[in-house]
């Protein structure tokens, strides 16, 4: 069953009501208070400028536990080398805008549209949105945003990273993961690169009681 949403109130529907392709609900907006409820019940949106708001509830996710990350030697070598320098928060725009412009292997276009980047810097501007941003001297050659949610903001969702230069998005998760600050970060897709790293699939309803928790 698919959900019409409306902008008269933040109501989602039971997450677990999902179609097989984790298609949850259409329609509603991008406001700041749906934005909230919507991570909160681990639902999140996704679309492109061809289609309305699509909002997903995948039935399986692809999580990494801070604990699991994997960081292999060249890496190791690479944190050692001080080559780069990390900071947060310091360009959200930036690198939510980088995302949305950097090439991904079998997509034409973006799905961070004009409006979405609009809707995360607000999200950002009132605390709810993050970013770990990578630096060489003064120009930035990678990061990540996610949106930070859970009952005690203990969950990361990450929404996107990019990299300019060799290595910089693992460097800003690898940031992420050894900063203490999450206990969980949500990958939202599947890939080879992430799992190399530690992340792995747990089914939704394992999902949604680690975000209770």
């Amino acid at each position: 069953m698919l959900f019409q949403l409306n902008e008269d109130d933040f109501w989602f529907p039971d997450p677990l009501l999902a179609e097989e392709d984790g298609l949850l609900a259409i329609g509603g907006d991008l406001k700041t208070e749906r934005l909230r409820c919507a991570y909160a019940q681990g639902i999140f949106p996704w679309y492109d400028e061809s289609t309305p708001i699509l909002w997903y509830a995948p039935p399986n996710r692809f999580i990494l536990l801070p604990q699991d990350l994997r960081i292999s030697k060249s890496m190791r070598k690479e944190l050692r080398s001080d080559s780069y320098r990390i900071t947060y928060n310091s360009a959200f725009a930036q690198v939510i805008r980088h995302c949305a412009l950097s090439p991904r292997k079998g997509q034409q276009g973006t799905w961070i549209t004009e409006d979405m980047q609009t809707a995360y810097i607000n999200l950002h501007q009132e605390g709810f949105a993050m970013s770990v941003e990578v630096w060489k001297k003064e120009q930035l050659v990678g990061g990540l945003y996610g949106v930070i949610c859970g009952k005690r903001n203990h969950v990361f969702c990450g929404e996107s990273m990019f990299s300019l230069a060799p290595n910089a998005s693992k460097l800003a998760l690898i940031e992420l993961c050894t900063s203490n600050r999450f206990e969980l970060i949500d990958c939202q897709i599947e890939s080879e690169h992430l799992r190399s790293m530690g992340a792995k699939v747990i089914p939704a309803k394992s999902y949604y009681q680690l975000l209770q928790t």
